[in-house]
């Protein structure tokens, strides 16, 4: 899994069946990557609904959140719309976990990304990650400490 102060790797996946988001696309603004299993799990969509419901927090950082898994971007849509999220979901489907990968996150045995955050700041490097035990929602306390240090620094 890649830790702190390491240039955290571009990609560009699909946000809706007809649209890309690249990480380059957020230079200037810190990025969340909310890496999680799949779409319509119980802990994940209870930690996607946080996040959710968490944004105007992370906002106040200058931050953007982004979940990504390795289902499909109709999978997504219709998670999304089911959820009323308000942030992108990112589709790492085919080659399948192929950003997972990048990340250190994709997990061999089941297939799927791992639940695992990342905090990037505005220059694209990594300043927090953390790694979740399998099945537990990791919250967001993690990452709004993260984002008032990064502030911190830069205050």
């Amino acid at each position: 899994m890649l830790e702190a102060n390491t240039p955290a790797p571009d990609f560009k996946l699909n946000s809706t069946p007809d649209q890309k988001l690249a990480l380059s696309d957020l230079q200037g603004q810190k990025v969340i990557l909310a890496f999680y299993p799949a779409d319509w799990s119980p802990v994940c969509g209870d930690q996607m609904v946080l996040y959710n419901e968490t944004s105007k927090l992370f906002s106040k950082h200058n931050a953007q959140v982004i979940g990504i898994s390795v289902d499909s971007k109709w999978s997504h849509l219709a998670f999304s719309q089911d959820r009323n999220l308000h942030f992108p979901l990112l589709a790492d489907f085919e080659p399948k976990g192929e950003v997972a990968r990048q990340y250190g996150v994709y997990d061999e045995e089941t297939g799927e990304a791992k639940r695992a955050l990342f905090v990037i700041d505005e220059q694209g490097v990594i300043q927090w990650s953390y790694l979740s035990p399998a099945g537990i929602n990791p919250g967001a306390n993690g990452i709004l400490d993260a984002l008032e240090e990064m502030d911190k620094k830069t205050a």
